[in-house]
């Protein structure tokens, strides 16, 4: 069964997700670690449970996402994997880091891109490929079937959506992809969100504001 851990990180307040199974592989899942001690929280969980970190996944490119791709390719060899849409956003990071005054090491970039559907698999467990952009404009969600989990980056968040106005928003994208392809998975799937605290599909279809019409 996989399991999830949340690790906070950077001024953004971003969420960095550890995906874990019995097998002992993982996946670290936009690393925002950004100081000595946020970096140390993650590697630490990781030795001190045994882990093996075998993939590094991007659900988007916005540099609260990417600021510890670099240390996590330098801990563990790992490049990071995401849509090859992203890449103009990625591309754009050492800009946005110099205009908030943030140290950026820059991304290695990807020896594969992920495509917008298909699956990726790591230790026992399997990964669906949702391609919902409108926060960003070639953003993956990573969706466990088997264990009800959906890895959601920063489209859908507790009641309430991604912010739309940055470069490659679309705001009425964004409203599509959560009504087609994230309301239709099941009503008790949880999702761990890019920012704050973890809902379901069933609560957010029911309570979210920019869907109650």
């Amino acid at each position: 069964m996989a399991k999830v851990e949340v690790f906070v990180n950077n001024p953004f307040q971003e969420n960095t997700h550890l995906l874990y199974d019995d097998s002992g592989e993982c996946a670290i899942i936009d690393p925002g670690m950004y100081t000595g001690t946020e970096q140390n929280a993650v590697v630490n969980y990781i030795a001190e449970n045994n882990l093996k970190p075998v993939l590094l996944l991007n659900t988007h490119c916005h540099i609260d996402h990417v600021l510890g791709n670099k240390f996590v390719f330098d801990q563990y060899g790992l490049k990071p994997k995401f849509h090859i849409g992203e890449s103009v956003v990625l591309d754009h990071a050492p800009v946005s880091a110099q205009q908030m005054g943030f140290r950026y090491d820059n991304s290695p970039l990807p020896d594969e891109y992920l495509p917008e559907s298909g699956t990726i698999t790591f230790g026992n467990t399997t990964l669906e490929l949702i391609f919902a952009p409108g926060h960003s404009p070639a953003h993956l969600c990573f969706y466990d079937k088997k264990d009800g989990i959906l890895i959601g980056g920063d489209v859908l968040f507790r009641g309430s959506i991604g912010r739309t106005d940055l470069p490659g928003g679309n705001h009425a994208e964004l409203l599509k992809n959560i009504r087609e392809k994230l309301f239709t998975l099941p009503d008790d799937c949880t999702v761990y969100p890019g920012h704050g605290p973890e809902t379901t599909i069933g609560f957010e279809k029911h309570y979210n504001p920019f869907f109650n019409d």
